[in-house]
Parts: C-alpha cells; structure tokens; sequence
C-alpha cells in the first residue's frame, strides 16, 4: 500500500518537473505523453491501492516541519473518502490530459501547459491524501496556484490575466478564515492529524466547534465558490477549455466539499455550524442556477451550473448527507468534465465563437459532439434514470429528512433550483444544437464547403474522450440506488465516515425521487415551449436587443462584482489615490523638493562668497577662529 500511496502522488509530480525543466527540449509528443501517462500511471496506483483497501492505512513518508512540540510530517491516510477522491481525481483527469493533446495541438508553450496540469493533479492528490492539516493546507494552496497559473495561461492578453489574479485574491479570503482554523485547531488540541482532531472534538464547548465549523465553511466558500465568494469563477472560463473541464469537475471546487466532508466527525456536533453550511448551499444553488438562466457564454453557463451543483453538495454536508454529497461529487465530475469538453468541441468547430445566440444547426453537423452532451445535459438536468437525478435525490432526500422550517426551507429551494437546472440546461442544447443553421453568417466562421460551411471539423480524439464520461455520468447511479437495490455500495462504503445516520423509507423515498423526475421533466417542458421549435428564432432576435430588468439583472450575477467594487474595490482606490496624490507626493514628495531646494539655495548663497584667494580663505578661517574663541570666553565669564 505504501509503494502505492507514493506513487500516486509522484507520478504526477515527476511527469511536471520533468516538462517544466526539459519539456520544450523534448519532442512535442514526447512531452504530452508523458504527462498523459504520468496521470494514467497514478489512476493504476489509485485502482490497485483501492483494490487491495481492507481498512484505513497511515503512510509516513518522511519528516516535514519539526519545531518543539509541533511535528508535521509528509503522512498518508487512505480511507473510503479518499479512495473514491484518488479514483475520480486520476480517472477524469487523464481523460482531460489526453483529449488536451488534440485541444491544445496549436500551441506553442506546450510544456508550461502540461507541467502546470500534471502539478494541478498533484496538488490535489495531495490534498486528499493528507493525514495533517499542514499537509492538506499545501495542497490547497497548490490547487491556488495551479489554478492561477491555467486560468492566466493566455497572459499576454490582459482579460485571462486580469482573471487568474482575480481567481488568487478572492481564493485567498477564504484561505486566510481556513489558516486561522488550522493555527487554533492546533493550539486547541495540540496536535494537527485529521484524525485525532476529529477523535476530540467532544472535549470542546459547542461555541468553539461553530466558530471552527465557520472557519473552515469560510475556506469551502473560496475554493468551491460558494456565496459570497463565487465571483472568480465565471470569469475562470478565461483558461484553456480543458483547465476549466480540471478545475469544475476534477480539482479546485470540489476541494472545498472535501474539507467539509473530511472534518465532519469534528463539525457534525454543532447544529448552528451544520445550518450555515447548508443555507450557505442552499442558497448559492439558487443563485447560481438563476445566472445561468441568462447568461450567453457558452463556457458560461456551465460554470454557473458548476457553482450550483457545488451548492448542492454543501447542501448535502450541512443536512449530514456525507455519503450523498460524495455521490453527487463523484458523479458530478463525471457528466461536467463531459460537458466542459463537449463545449470545448463545440468553440473548436465554431472557430472558437461562444455565444450560444450565435450557434445553431450543431445537432446534425457534431453528431459524436451533440449525443454525449445530451447524456450530460440528461445528468446535469436530474432526468429520471441518469446519474445525476439519483445523486441529486439523495441530498433532497437528506435534506427532507432533517425536518424543521429551515431545512424545509432548503428542500422547496432545492426543489425550485432542480426546476431551473432543467430549464437553463435544455436552453443551452436547444440554443446550440437545435434549429438549422448558425445565427451568424460564415465568413465569421473561417468559411468551408457543403453542408458543414463555417463549422471546422473536431479531431476525432476530442469526441472520443466524451463517450466513457457520457457512459459513466448516465450509469453512475448505480453506485448508490438505496432505494431499488438496499443498501447503495458507497453508502456502505462511506458508512465509517458518515455514520449510521437516518434513513428514509424506500416508500418514502421513491415518492421523493418522483417528485424530483416530475420536476426536472417540467423543467426540459418549459426550455422546449421557450427555445424549441420555431420559437428559438424568436428567442435569437430577441436577444439581439439589450439585456434590461431581470435578465441583466441575472446576466451579471446579481451584480455581486459591481457591489464588491462598490464597497471594497472602490474606496481602496479611493484611498490609494489620496496617499499617491496627497500623502506621498503633495507631502512626503513635495517636503523633500523643497528640502532639497532649500541646500541648493542655500549652497548657490555661500558659493558667492567663494573667491580663489587662499588669503581671503585664512583671513576666513581666522575670523571664525577668533569668534569661536570670543564665544568660549563670554560663556566662562558667565
């Protein structure tokens, strides 16, 4: 286990050293393939550890940090949590590396692109793995940089610069809250293992376990993009196509449900520290799948819905649903990393043009492109049988089980959200894939010949990597049927982390779920009245109009990025401009110039006395002498 264990996380660590130092050295193929095969490498450790799993292993590497009492060293815990996170991590991100190749076959810093993915992986394999809170805070704050860096790669052009910076500093909130639990948690317990934080958390008062249980809601909400610090990732899109697909399914945002996951046997005692979690999920759900109803950016849209689903998920953590949050996780990444990269054939065939009102006509001319992003969209949209609706259920479910007002609250908000979801997602294919030709004409488009004009052919490789994640996001439901086959395999799985918990009747839970279908298909009915057919014409003219009311309204995200500069960004310019103008150059620089005027003055003065005579100079010197002398005798005197 142990051999297995390293070479997970080394694998991928070598495979981006190796082309961050030599990679541009190296033959172009030569370079992809080994960062493709450095992450395949690492998924057959992960399948092999996960094979061979009978109970939770500890794996010292080496010491790390060693400072009186606080020792951190390099540990590994393997347990059904990160089993499943090393799996779903290495297996969709090597589908990413591979159909990389082909996407990014044009570029010319191949080496830094491939570096930084195989240094993304790592990073996030290092975060599952952590045994201490040192360890795993290292991590997070590689999948930072790593996600800075991709987003930025395009850095010549100031707007993907602009949004890898903007990705750092709002990212950095949330890690100072989640800093500041790590430093009290060890000054509480003396001791910075996972698991024996987790084994003590009853020794503390319930005050402190909340104030714990914000903290490091705190640290979710920056790295997942829960409210109020979301506003990074829609402007995220900026990166590659296929850093997006890492960051939202793979990596990045699911690092946040993971924290919450991992520390719950600590955080599960305090009820008020659960509720925030789940109102704070509840509520981003709903925001977010309200902006993605009228957002135009293909790539757009999907994070929107990525923040949403994230949402879910937090939701699932604040009801204590472990079991079902990782379920909707691990399926999640399988129909959003297809959707990522469906859209990324979609832009590459359209010339990379990613307004959704300027698409059209796809259905028939990306047929290996359209299936599996119907298949995802299925997913995303919660539509009975797929995936997505039994993950998606079971948080419901959970959720509806807790009872009270609040919670009652969240279900119905959920419910509305999942009625959304459908709606916005049925939008995006009827807008993209339906009607008969695209809305603009083709020399926008680079041109061609017969029926596929102005579209540019996908490499094949692109369509291939779609099918094993259509597949796996239709059929990932039979993870975790609870309600058709007993107990679900990851519940059973996820049984020593989450607890017995409550469960709801399979009556119970099956009137749920038709509930939840009953919705979803509502939500596809209403998509099809709006954009199917002739009226999705209707709906192309009427977008060439100006957003105004609650489509602008929706358009630019409640306008929480106007709000923060409005009350952040605003007077720290403010106040910037006044120590520049004021402080620093009408006081610190001007009371130097004058200083320095004054010695120049005052110099200019005395220069006039000069005169080149050595005897003026004595007679000078004498002068002065003979007063000094006159000054001491007056002072003796007296």
């Amino acid at each position: 286990m142990k051999l297995y264990l390293t070479l997970i996380l080394l694998l991928p660590l070598l495979g981006g050293v190796i082309n961050a130092v030599a990679g541009m050295r190296l033959p172009r193929r030569l370079a992809e393939w080994l960062a493709c095969g450095a992450v395949a490498g690492s998924f057959a450790c992960a399948l092999a550890a996960f094979v061979t799993y009978r109970s939770p292993v500890t794996v010292e590497l080496f010491r790390w940090l060693s400072a009186f009492d606080f020792q951190a060293p390099v540990t590994l815990y393997y347990d059904p949590l990160s089993a499943v996170m090393c799996l779903m991590v290495t297996f969709v991100s090597g589908l990413i590396h591979i159909y990389s190749v082909a996407y990014m076959a044009g570029e010319e810093e191949y080496a830094r692109f491939f570096s930084l993915l195989n240094l993304f992986v790592f990073a996030m394999l290092t975060l599952v793995l952590a045994e201490n809170l040192p360890l795993l805070y290292l991590g997070w704050e590689g999948v930072g940089f790593c996600s800075y860096a991709l987003i930025g790669y395009w850095y010549r052009d100031e707007k993907n610069a602009t949004a890898g910076r903007k990705a750092f500093i709002v990212t950095r909130i949330g890690d100072v809250a989640f800093g500041i639990a790590v430093i009290w948690m060890f000054q509480l317990f003396g001791t910075i293992s996972i698991t024996g934080i987790n084994g003590m958390g009853f020794l503390m008062p319930g005050g402190v376990i909340t104030f714990l249980g914000i903290l490091l809601l705190m640290g979710a909400m920056g790295k997942s993009a829960q409210m109020p610090l979301m506003v990074w990732l829609p402007d995220a899109m900026a990166g590659p196509t296929p850093v997006s697909a890492l960051i939202h399914a793979a990596t990045m945002v699911t690092a946040g449900v993971y924290l919450l996951a991992r520390m719950f046997p600590l955080i599960g005692s305090s009820g008020t520290a659960l509720a925030a979690i789940a109102v704070t999920g509840g509520v981003t759900a709903f925001y977010a799948a309200t902006c993605a109803l009228a957002q135009r950016d293909l790539k757009r849209v999907l994070a929107y819905s990525t923040i949403s689903q994230i949402g879910y998920m937090v939701l699932g953590v604040g009801a204590g649903a472990i079991t079902a949050a990782t379920f909707h996780l691990l399926v999640h990444a399988f129909f959003k990393a297809l959707l990522f990269l469906g859209a990324g054939c979609v832009i590459a065939a359209m010339h990379h043009e990613q307004d959704i009102f300027r698409m059209g006509g796809l259905g028939r001319r990306l047929p290996l492109t359209f299936w599996p992003f119907v298949a995802g969209g299925a997913c995303l949209a919660g539509l009975p049988l797929t995936g997505g609706f039994f993950s998606k259920d079971g948080i419901l479910t959970a959720v509806w089980l807790k009872g009270g007002a609040l919670y009652g609250g969240l279900y119905l908000l959920g419910l509305l959200t999942a009625i959304l979801t459908a709606v916005y997602t049925f939008r995006l294919i009827y807008l993209v894939f339906g009607g008969a030709s695209p809305a603009f004409p083709p020399p926008l488009m680079g041109g061609g010949e017969g029926e596929g004009e102005g579209v540019a052919k996908v490499p094949r490789l692109m369509e291939a990597i779609l099918f094993p994640l259509a597949l796996l996001g239709l059929f990932g439901g039979l993870f975790n049927i609870s309600a058709y086959l007993g107990k679900g395999w990851l519940g059973g799985f996820l049984a020593p982390l989450s607890g017995a918990g409550e469960e709801a009747p399979h009556a119970t839970e099956m009137l749920l779920q038709g509930i939840a279908a009953l919705l979803a298909i509502v939500g596809v009915a209403i998509a099809h009245l709006c954009y199917g057919g002739e009226r999705r014409l209707a709906r192309v003219e009427a977008a060439a109009e100006p957003p105004s009311g609650v489509v602008a309204f929706f358009l630019n995200g409640w306008y929480f990025d106007a709000l923060y500069r409005f009350l952040f960004i605003r007077p720290f310019e403010t106040l910037s401009r006044v120590l520049w103008e004021r402080i620093d150059e009408g006081v610190i620089d001007d009371s130097l110039d004058r200083l320095a005027s004054f010695f120049g003055w005052s110099g200019k003065g005395l220069g006039r006395w000069t005169s080149g005579r050595v005897s003026v100079y004595i007679l000078s010197f004498a002068a002065g002498a003979a007063l000094i002398i006159v000054y001491f005798a007056w002072v003796v005197r007296g």
